[in-house]
């Protein structure tokens, strides 16, 4: 399983990335991962007019959106929109940050999924 991820280089500007997450036969139930551990999640509603210019990420995390729609930028101005059922990886704990924004007026609902210090994809 594939997922984007933004993370920060030498220069602490951002990018876009890919992890891929490594799947296991896991029965009749489908393929898993293996477990991965977590600290915090967090819940939370944006608003339609959002618009956060750049900020890192406060730590690193899992974001999984459930509702609504959002465009990040990364330093080298690339964007892409992301919705529900998107996962994006935030490693860009430092440096310049990305920016994010509501889009088509959507409220956003997501949850946030801190990862513990030794989690790596």
């Amino acid at each position: 399983m594939k997922i984007k991820r933004i993370y920060n280089d030498e220069h602490g500007k951002s990018h876009f990335g890919e992890v891929e997450i490594p799947l296991a036969d896991g029965g009749p139930i489908g393929l898993l991962s293996e477990k991965y551990g977590a600290g915090k999640i967090i819940f939370r509603e944006t608003p339609a007019d959002y618009d956060f210019k750049w900020h890192p990420a406060p730590a690193r995390q899992l974001l999984f959106i459930i509702k609504g729609r959002a465009e990040f930028t990364v330093s080298d101005g690339e964007r892409h929109v992301f919705g529900a059922g998107d996962v994006l990886l935030l490693e860009d704990t430092e440096g310049e940050g990305h920016c994010s924004k509501a889009m088509y007026n959507e409220v956003r609902h997501s949850i946030f999924v801190t990862l513990a210090p030794d989690v790596t994809f």
